[in-house]
């Protein structure tokens, strides 16, 4: 298998740092771009090249993918709090479907020949049913799932028409650090519910807001499928090499682990982390917010050589409140 230089895109943030790492762990070279809005410069390996620029200047992106002979690219930049696509919804089309559109447009000239892209459960919206399938019907219920939804929909099209194929990863909900602590989610405002309850675990915040207790859920709160970031990180590098191998096909693919925990259930987890009870703070539903996903995750398990390395609560858990213990030390 030939493993071509990849860019990644968004490789500063949380999700494409760790795609960085387990890139470089599985012998492929990678290169960075990133406009710094959510990313951190400290999380990208040395000797790793760093470009800090917008994704949507067409014409840096394309001189990067041609010093770099660029073959492959994954693509994480974009924007992705719910309820802010909501408030937001035109920042939102451009960071995610306009930016994504110029993006592409670069590759298909400078000849890439995969492609990546991170893309969400969202674009699923409020399923009749769980666990989800690809196959089942696409309709977001907020902005953020549906700029992510257009720009697969460009991904088909484009790769129907150019001589690349593509893979779409629908992520569930992801979580924990690099086991190893070389990563983490250090992201400004996070929303996500366990970086937001290990934050208050370390003192940073004085308690979590639980988001809605009435949803048609066992104990009222929202249900989803929490994935470690390392073995998305890793599902990553075997969609890659699969793309490689099978450059006459496209993957479309859920990253999950095919079962769901409540809001309760995590914070649970946090406190059997953290050896003490964080604070609950009960409020009203957020925007946006369906009551269950959880991935049928077949697809993924039979197409990629993957399986996940840290499919527990307690791990992914354990390793986000050690990164957070770092952050919090290194600040001190």
């Amino acid at each position: 298998m030939n493993k071509l230089p990849v860019l990644v895109t968004g490789g500063a943030g949380y999700i494409g740092s760790h795609a960085v790492l387990a890139l470089r762990d599985a012998g492929w070279s990678a290169s960075v771009i990133d406009d710094l809005s959510n990313g951190t410069r400290r999380v990208v390996p040395d000797g790793v090249p760093f470009f800090e620029g917008d994704i949507a200047d067409r014409a840096l992106v394309g001189r990067v993918l041609r010093e770099q002979q660029i073959g492959a690219v994954m693509h994480f930049a974009g924007s992705i709090v719910v309820p802010e696509s909501v408030e937001r919804p035109l920042e939102y089309y451009a960071n995610n479907t306009l930016a994504s559109h110029s993006l592409l447009s670069a590759a298909v000239d400078a000849g890439v020949k995969h492609i990546l892209f991170s893309s969400t459960a969202a674009v699923y919206g409020a399923p009749d049913r769980v666990p989800i399938v690809e196959d089942d019907p696409k309709l977001p219920i907020n902005p953020y799932g549906a700029s992510k939804l257009m720009t697969e929909r460009m991904l088909d099209d484009a790769s129907a028409a150019h001589p690349f194929n593509y893979g779409a990863l629908r992520y569930f909900n992801v979580a924990g650090a690099d086991p190893g602590s070389r990563s983490g989610q250090i992201g400004r405002g996070s929303t996500h519910l366990i970086k937001v309850a290990v934050e208050a675990a370390v003192g940073k915040r004085d308690h979590v807001a639980v988001y809605g207790n009435d949803y048609p859920t066992a104990d009222g709160t929202c249900v989803r499928d929490y994935i470690h970031v390392s073995d998305l990180a890793s599902a990553h590098v075997a969609a890659l090499e699969w793309l490689t191998l099978h450059p006459d096909q496209n993957l479309v693919a859920n990253c999950g682990y095919g079962k769901g925990l409540s809001v309760l259930e995590v914070l649970d987890a946090v406190d059997r982390a953290n050896g003490g009870q964080v604070k609950r703070v009960m409020e009203g539903r957020r925007a946006g917010d369906p009551p269950m996903l959880v991935a049928g995750n077949q697809r993924l398990l039979e197409t990629l050589d993957w399986r996940p390395a840290h499919a527990d609560i307690d791990r992914i858990v354990g390793d986000a409140l050690a990164w957070e213990r770092r952050l919090a030390e290194s600040s001190a």
